[in-house]
């Protein structure tokens, strides 16, 4: 119980698909080697798109993860959250069967859905008529079909949900999630896997405005760096088992980290699209305030780095208003896999939790130093050894999205 009376919530389960790694330990092995999954496309013709790089997760074969009925009623992007989630879940040890009926639920996020599935039905519908488009096609497509597949197959009929708030959704989903567990939930499942790496999804990404066209797949995605020449979609992301810390404790579950701040803002037009930082700020000090931290005491921000110019300097300004120039290491080993959407900052937490573990800051690849207008120790070249305590996650989404979590282990 905290100070205030609330419950704390852990971390006590970790799943991850990634471009650069399928399973928690392989993908960090692989973001401390600097290893990344930013690659040509492969799964579909990007020859006639201006677009042709993205962090695809490798070698995934969906039969070999979940139950061969589940393949032709799901997207890429729900198999690879099944994936995810299974994995988190028997990382916990938590067995959902020996809790109350509703003691359990899952909270996700998503920002577009099963892209994928829906093109080749809409493809089936156009070219051979209706009789050809599979009946799954009336959920397969949905936002919010991550949650009800999860949920259906661990059996978890407690209070579940899904956010779209589009790259911040990663984080929303766990304050939703640990607003649950507050409210008398046990435990949930929870977190974001996304990704609609299709010549529909690519028609979305393109109209940001946003992506890097270039082919050289080390220099696409440059967060920070004076050259930054855009954004390079990715999928995947990560679940975690997030739980009431009394009940696993009780359980002698081993715990990767508290949990301690979360906060969210928006900011309207026409600072939406985040050039003005300043919901980015609320947010980073509510965020602070609900973890009763003080920003001399975060060891490490894993930063939202967009890798567009005036989006990085208005997060560069923001962490420095917060933190003072270069007052706290900054990393973005999303730099490694692409943007992720609704999956990024759930794999940033996750990476988080795993660098406070074992006391290292994995570093921000293909980045020699920050560019003009950046007060911000940027960790790049290699990973940084710390004695990290506490770190703060950021994460903004198109719209106006801005939030904030701050994890911790114990001291």
């Amino acid at each position: 119980m905290r100070a205030d009376g609330t419950v704390r919530t852990v971390v006590t389960g970790v799943g991850v698909a990634a471009p650069n790694g399928i399973g928690t330990e392989a993908y960090w092995a692989a973001t401390l080697a600097g290893r990344s999954g930013i690659a040509p496309t492969t799964r579909y013709d990007a020859s006639g798109y201006p677009l042709r790089l993205a962090g695809e997760v490798p070698d995934f074969e969906a039969e070999k993860h979940i139950p061969s009925r589940l393949v032709p009623q799901t997207d890429h992007g729900t198999r690879l959250s099944l994936y995810a989630a299974d994995e988190a879940l028997r990382d916990s040890a938590l067995d959902p069967a020996g809790l109350d009926p509703y003691g359990m639920g899952v909270a996700t996020a998503s920002s577009m859905g099963g892209f994928e599935f829906g093109q080749r039905e809409l493809q089936n519908l156009w070219s051979k008529g209706g009789r050809f488009v599979s009946a799954y096609q009336s959920f397969a497509w949905f936002y919010a079909v991550n949650t009800g597949q999860i949920s259906i197959r661990h059996g978890l009929r407690g209070s579940s949900n899904t956010v779209v708030t589009d790259a911040a959704g990663g984080l929303d989903a766990l304050g939703n999630a640990r607003r649950q567990i507050r409210k008398g939930t046990t435990a949930m499942l929870t977190g974001g896997v996304d990704g609609a790496l299709c010549p529909l999804g690519l028609a979305g990404h393109l109209s940001s405005g946003a992506m890097s066209t270039g082919s050289r797949a080390d220099r696409a995605f440059l967060p920070f760096a004076e050259d930054a020449p855009g954004q390079v979609p990715g999928e995947g992301g990560a679940f975690l088992v997030l739980e009431d810390a009394a009940s696993a404790r009780r359980r002698g579950a081993r715990e990767y980290g508290e949990l301690a701040g979360y906060a969210a803002t928006f900011d309207a037009a026409p600072q939406a699209s985040g050039q003005a930082g300043a919901g980015l700020v609320r947010a980073i000090r509510r965020a602070l305030d609900d973890a009763r931290t003080a920003p001399e005491d975060v060891d490490v921000v894993f930063a939202d780095a967009a890798g567009v110019p005036e989006l990085d300097r208005a997060e560069s300004r923001a962490l420095g208003e917060v933190f003072g120039p270069g007052g706290v290491p900054v990393t973005a080993p999303k730099s490694m896999t692409g943007r992720l959407f609704a999956g990024g900052a759930s794999l940033d937490l996750a990476t988080a939790l795993l660098a406070l573990r074992d006391g290292t800051i994995p570093h921000t690849a293909n980045v020699a130093r920050p560019g003009p207008g950046h007060p911000i120790d940027l960790v790049t070249g290699e990973p940084r050894a710390a004695d990290l305590r506490r770190a703060l996650v950021v994460a903004r989404g198109r719209g106006g999205f801005n939030a904030a979590a701050v994890v911790r282990r114990d001291v």
